[in-house]
Formats: C-alpha cells, structure tokens, sequence
C-alpha cells in the first residue's frame, strides 16, 4: 500500500474508494477518535495554561489501532476529513494518535466528494491549519468549562440531572423570553371592515371620516356601526387607479440556515433530520457515474459558488428556458453573517447535468425531495428577476375610502424553476370614475394575537442573526435541549417547560453572560479571531475562566436552594427521618428528607396519586425472618421484607402454582414465577438449588434417556424436549 486516506465517515470512504486506484487505502475514523474524558473535568489548568487531557474514547480503541497500523505500511498519509473547524480538529487528533508531526502530514479539503474536486485536492495538499484547530480546542474547552461546573450547580440547587451550556443556555433564553412574551400579552378588540363591489371587486377599509385607517384603528362596535351605516347610505365610484412594476430579485442558494428553514416550511423536514439527509447527500448516493456526492459541503455559512459550478448552470439555464432567463453577467452573491468563512461554497448541486427528474430513479423519497429543493435552489440563483405589475383601486364616497391590491406576474423569471402557481391576484377591469355598486359591507369583531412561538426553523434564523452558535451547531442545540426536557415540540412549535423558567431565572441572577445573546456571539467573534491569527486561544480561555469560576463558587454559598421538597406525613422506613416529595428529572418523586446521607426513595404512580404506604402482613420472611409489607409497583402489589434495604427479599401475593413434577437437580417443588422478562418455573429451593426453565415441565418421560422433558408450544407444533443437554431428545406431542 503506496497512500492511505482517512476521512470521517465510512459513507464517505465508500465514496472515494470508487473514484481511486489500488494505490490507494480509504479509512474512516468514525467521528472523534479522541476527546475530552466522559467522567472527568479532563483540563489541567496551571499558572493560566489550559492542557486538555484528549484520550482515545472507548469505542473507537479498536478503529486507533488499525489506522496505527495502517500508517506503518503507507509511503504517505493523507488526512482528508470535513473542511471546517471540526474536521481540522479530527484530523489533529489523528496525526496524534499516528504519533506523526501534524504539520507534516498533508492535508487535503474539497467542498464537494466528486472524482474531479478529490484528484484535484491531492495535486494540492495543505499542511494542517492549527488556527483552525485551536479554535476548535478553545470552543471545546469553553463549553467543558462551562457544562462541567456550571451543570451540577444548577442541578444541586434546582433539580437533579439538569444542564447547562454556553450556547445550549443562551438559546434556551430565547425561547423562554418569547414564552414570557406571550404570557404578558394582553389582546386589544378591533373591527376588519371589508367591502364587495361590482364585478366581485373585494377591498379593505382605507380611509374614514378624513382619517387613514389601520389593522388597529376601529376599536369598537359603535365606531364599526357607524362607519357600516355611512357606506349603505352613501354611493361609491372609482376614484384612483395605481400601477406600478415591482421587481423579485432571484433568491440566493442555500447555505446551512436557510436550508433548514425552506426544508422546515417546505418539507416539514426538523433541522435534525434536514442535516442527516444533506449528509447522505453529501457523502455519496448511486448516480449514473457510480456512487458520488450529489451536493456541496452542507454545514456552510457561505454564499460563494466556483466559477465552473456558475459556468455550467448558466449554459443550462441557456439550453433549457432561453436566454432571456439569463442574467447578462453571473449573479454573485454575499452573506450577512459577519464570522462567515467565505472561504467556503454554498449549498449546490455537483452535477447540474443530475436534474430532480433523473435523480428520482437513484435516490430515496427524503433524499429526492431535499435534492430537489437545493437543486432548484441552486439554479434560480443563477437566473434573471422576475417582474410583476402592482395594482391598487381606490373606491370612494363621501366619506369613506375602500382599497383593493392585486399583482400580475409580468414575466416569471426564477419562478420558470421555483414555481409561479398563486402568483397572480388579479383585479377586475375598472376605469378611473366608474361608479360601483356596494354589494356586502362586513365588520368582524377581531382581537389581535400573541405573538408565535418559535419553529424549529425560525429559532434556527433567529440564533442566526444573533450570531449565536454556527452552521454546525444549530441542529444539536435544538437536539440538546429536547433531550435535557427543557422543551418540547408541539404542533412545530418549540414549548419551553416550566423548569426551563427556573434555570433562565437562576441564570439570568447570577450568570447573566452565559444567557446573554450579545456575550454568547462576542464570544463566536473571538473564536473567529483565534482562527484568523488575531487572538491567543489561551488567552480567551484564561479571561473567561476566572470571572466564571469566582461566581459558582459564591453561587454555592449564595444562591438559595429552589428544589421542591414536600412533606408527606410519613416516616423513612430506613431511617426514621421524614419522608418528603421531591422534582426530579423523569417527574416527581418520594425519598428521604436527609438525602444524601439516606439514599431511601419510591415512585409516584403516574395518575399523580402518591404510592400508598406499605402495608403490614402476618407473613414471615424466609430469609431473615421478618415481617413481610405489601408494596406496589408497576406490575401490581407485591410482598417485600419490611427489613428492606438490609434484607432485599420479595415475593408474589398470590400463591404460586406448584407443577406436578418434582424439580429435576434436588426433588423440591417447581413453582410458577414472574419476572421482568415474563413467566418462568424455579425451584422452592432457590439459591440452593438453580433449576430455572421458561417451559413449563412435563410428566411425560424422554423416549431415549427416560430423563425429564419441558412442554415447548410453538405457532405449527407441539413437542416434549428432553431437559439433559447430553440428549436434547424431541417427542412431537400428538393431538
């Protein structure tokens, strides 16, 4: 083996493996190779200096060693994963587990998996760029800082199993503000005045009494009535006629964001599953030119396009519609987002030649559809403006002004590809003086709304604008905070929960820069500089650190615990101490007033109603002699030692059947028992003696050994089966 390539995914070393020789080995790393420890703070810090402690993560020991391996038998080594922060990272983390000098490894990078960009990046190798890297580390390094100190501190004075994170938190603010928004908002009644004239002519209140009307400016039934009053008294004539040409500039191709949003509203594809699929497309799928990426690197802030990429749209867009569908120079376009790495392209088909129509026969139903909507995308951007001509009739009496708009598409442009259905709202023919009748006056009582709560898509553009996280992060915040139960998506609608308000409120007080929008993308900015040279990454670090460690410690002495702990009038059956209701993570809970020191704890039934207390029977325990209680749990009331926790023995209510046939190791009685995975038959005599089966025993004897036999009942057949492992035996059982 001459080279070896290492790439991130195995989708995506598939890929490349068709496009190279056998001179070529391609190997997936399968993500992060190596990492921060799970159980552990894993920094050192020292006199200002921040030392990760990066381990090989437990599932990718195996994956280490046979790319170690395979290093020591290439003549060059090739690190070929994603072009940005993360995928710079990987590939550092590889070159150390290689113990190679990363800076002498080459590095290569293409915006798309196709056979011309992969021969093309390995005439071009880069060194590895450890700008890029180590603002990777500092972002990693920030959030541990952040999760591992900050979390259990709200857990400890909040609820168990919370979390917080620099980006995660600042997101959640958000959405708990929008939530407040909505709660405080008080609506106002109006009234919506419409009126329908001759030839189905339908307009709005515009003006009334010498005044200019708005959505808000009716407030009651008698202002309503007496302007409904005028108009069936009063005769109307056209007294204005408006036209004016409007031009709809070409939309520019997606980057991550706005993929997301269009596929949200579109597709009704989540963020998470609009990435998952891009991925997929991304890394490979079965074309007419064998397996091969379709799209673009899809985790882009970027609006560039490559000039061939531009090329060959603009020769199709030609071939397919005409040339007055083609701009006379290249549209190019530029992003708003001010850390953009322009560097990068946007989202794009590889293969224009690969329209929607030709992909169906290759790609799968969310594959096609996600395809097509980057497709055409991709190829409006490239073509000219639609043109439309806006109309406004204003229609007068004496005292009042009604107004009816309408559009007339003039000349589709973009939409040839996007679409133009629903573009037209086209007015009647009128003419300036011409009298109309009043045919139906309406005034609807109306209230305004509350504002609405965030999609999915729409938190995704709004943590855009505020610079807060990247195209990568976007996705795994919405995932995060799902998962940690601080949301919930109902009817595509982001709910916060109740203890998200806790924790923001918590937040807010003490640690008013994690929640605050503007520190979280001051911080993306610096980030970025690390990046661009501008800035030392330990340096960031260290001036984030000490501020942030001085508030949790005096958060652990300062802030008031806000756990709810509800006393039930019982006593801990461990300790004695009172026994209260407490929150936590999966619902409420009962457990010992004195926790930690007594770990005593029961569920609450789900219907809300507390456990009830176990009761006291006259039954005996068999192992230590005690008295047993009746207890509940989700398979019904069961018999428990009320020694419990020294003495761990339970056992049905009901009386358990006993088979006819005696255990088969000691001759004791074979009882019937359940478990958590179903009935079964032990012995009386367990831990003594082992004889457990999940088939119950026979009285029929085994034909060769004479030995005992189970019952086994299958879907076809019935048959007796010999318990001795040396016989196995098998007698059909006869109808």
């Amino acid at each position: 083996m001459k080279n070896l390539i290492i790439v991130e995914s195995p989708a995506k070393a598939k890929t490349l493996k068709g496009f190279l020789g056998s001179e070529f080995a391609v190997v997936a790393s399968k993500g992060h190779i190596r990492d921060l420890p799970k159980t552990t703070f894993g920094i050192k810090i020292k006199d200002g200096s921040f030392t990760p402690e990066y381990g090989v993560t437990d599932d990718h020991k195996a994956i280490a060693a046979e790319l170690k391996k395979l290093s020591k038998e290439a003549e060059t080594i090739y690190l070929a994963t994603d072009e940005d922060r993360e995928g710079e990272a990987i590939a550092y983390h590889i070159a150390k587990i290689l113990d190679k000098d990363e800076t002498t490894l080459p590095r290569i990078v293409f915006h798309e998996i196709t056979k011309t960009a992969i021969l093309k990046a390995l005439e071009n190798p880069r060194k590895l760029n450890m700008d890029m890297v180590n603002a990777q580390q500092a972002r990693r390094l920030l959030d541990r800082i952040v999760g591992y100190k900050l979390s259990p501190l709200i857990a400890s004075k909040i609820q168990k199993g919370l979390s917080a994170g620099r980006v995660q938190s600042a997101s959640l603010k958000i959405i708990v503000d929008k939530e407040r928004e909505i709660r405080a908002f008080i609506p106002v009644e109006y009234y919506d005045i419409k009126a329908l004239f001759d030839k189905k002519l339908e307009t709005s209140l515009a003006e009334a009494f010498g005044e200019k009307i708005d959505k808000l400016s009716v407030k009651t039934k008698k202002e309503a009535d007496k302007i409904v009053e005028a108009a069936n008294k009063e005769s109307f004539a056209v007294s204005k006629i408006e036209k004016k040409k409007k031009i709809s500039a070409s939309p520019a191709p997606f980057m991550t964001s706005t993929l997301q949003q269009a596929a949200s509203s579109q597709l009704g594809f989540s963020p998470k599953k609009t990435m998952m699929v891009a991925q997929r497309l991304y890394e490979g799928v079965e074309t007419h030119k064998g397996t091969s990426g379709v799209i673009t690197y899809m985790r882009t802030d970027s609006l560039n396009i490559a000039q061939e990429a531009q090329d060959n749209a603009r020769e199709l867009i030609e071939k397919l519609y005409g040339k007055k569908y083609l701009p006379k120079t290249a549209k190019v376009y530029k992003t708003k987002s001010q850390g953009a790495q322009e560097a990068h392209e946007a989202i794009r088909p590889t293969m224009i030649e690969l329209t929607p129509s030709d992909a169906k026969r290759y790609l799968k139903a969310d594959e096609l559809k996600l395809y097509t909507l980057i497709y055409n995308r991709f190829m409006a951007s490239q073509m000219t403006d639609a043109e439309f001509e806006s109309q406004n009739i204003f229609v007068t009496s004496k005292n009042l002004v009604f107004k009816a708009s309408g559009t007339k598409l003039v000349f589709d442009g973009y939409y040839k590809v996007l679409g133009s259905e629903d573009k037209d709202k086209l007015l009647p023919d009128m003419a300036n003086g011409e009298a109309l009748k009043l045919q139906k006056i309406s005034a609807d009582q109306k209230f305004t709304e509350p504002p609405s709560r965030y999609s999915e898509a729409g938190l995704v553009k709004q943590l855009e604008s505020l610079g807060i996280g990247r195209p990568s992060t976007y996705a795994p915040t919405i995932s995060t905070l799902d998962d940690r139960g601080y949301i919930k998506i109902e009817n595509k609608q982001i709910v916060p929960e109740e203890i998200a308000f806790k924790v923001i409120d918590m937040l807010e007080k003490h640690f008013e820069e994690i929640v605050d929008s503007g520190f979280t993308a001051k911080m993306e900015e610096e980030l970025d500089k690390i990046e661009g040279e501008k800035k030392d990454w330990q340096k960031l670090l260290a001036e984030f650190y000490d501020g942030f460690i001085q508030k949790i410690t005096e958060g652990k002495k300062t802030i008031e615990s806000q756990k709810i702990m509800i006393p039930i009038d019982e006593d801990c059956p461990t300790c004695g101490a009172p026994l209260v209701k407490r929150a936590g993570r999966f619902g409420e809970f009962i457990s010992c007033s004195t926790y930690p020191k007594c770990k005593y704890t029961r569920n609450i039934k789900k219907d809300g109603q507390e456990e009830r207390k176990a009761v006291e029977t006259d039954i005996d325990c068999d192992k230590c002699g005690s008295k047993m209680v009746v207890k509940s749990s989700k398979r019904g009331d069961f018999l428990a030692c009320s020694a419990y926790p020294t003495c761990k023995n339970t056992r049905s209510l009901k009386e358990p059947r006993v088979l006819a046939t005696p255990c088969p190791l000691c001759g004791g009685k074979v009882l019937e028992r359940n478990s958590k995975r179903g009935a079964f038959f032990g012995c009386e005599n367990y831990p003594k003696c082992t004889f457990t089966s999940r088939h119950e025993l026979s009285e029929t004897k085994c034909e060769e050994c004479g030995g005992p036999t189970v019952h086994k009942k299958l879907k076809t057949k019935e048959y007796f089966e010999c318990i001795s492992a040396e016989c196995k035996h098998k007698t059909v059982a006869k109808a």
